[in-house]
């Protein structure tokens, strides 16, 4: 299919274009006017672009990096973006409050004198293994994102230190019956 253009412009009619004499003269003269234009008085002033953007980028380096100027050699602040229970959904937030309010709560009845100080210290020590292991939880459902296992783990964790102070309570008890009914007997 294709054609070849001689073949194609053998019918074609020929315009003539009459260009003036003097054409070739003022052509001529356009493109010496154009390419040796005078140059203008102004000076380029790079150098006042250059410090401007240097100006600019120490600007942006101070404000966003208050710490590089300081002489102190203090680690960076990390700012604390924790999930925990409560911020993922409002029943969760519920449960979670009420386990570390009745948490608190067994804690503080808590009567801690020299004849059970070995008991409380031993459940005290296991509650606080467990609210490092709560933190550790917490700090994965911000890193890893949120998800079942977590959030399971996380209550389980709530719900076994309200059990550790419940079963500490009922112990204390226990000892200060038998230890009222020891001194009935001694008299």
């Amino acid at each position: 299919m294709p054609k070849d253009i001689r073949k194609m412009l053998e019918n074609y009619p020929e315009e003539s274009v009459n260009l003036t004499a003097n054409h070739a003269n003022k052509f001529e003269a356009k493109l010496m006017k154009e390419l040796h234009q005078e140059k203008s008085n102004r000076k380029p002033i790079y150098w006042l672009s250059i410090a401007a953007s240097l100006a600019l980028l120490v600007t942006v380096a101070i404000k966003f990096y208050p710490d590089v100027i300081k002489e102190d050699p203090k680690p960076p602040i990390e700012q604390e973006n924790k999930i925990s229970l409560g911020d993922i959904s409002p029943e969760l937030n519920t449960i979670e409050s009420y386990y570390t309010n009745s948490i608190k709560l067994e804690l503080s009845q808590l009567e801690m004198t020299d004849e059970n100080k070995e008991l409380v210290d031993s459940y005290l020590t296991k509650i606080g293994e467990l609210t490092k292991e709560y933190k550790t939880l917490t700090k994965e459902l911000t890193t890893k994102g949120v998800n079942d296992q977590t959030i399971d783990a996380l209550i389980s964790n709530l719900q076994l230190r309200l059990q550790l102070l419940k079963r500490l309570k009922k112990q204390l008890n226990n000892l200060k019956e038998l230890n009222s009914t020891q001194n009935e007997n001694i008299s």
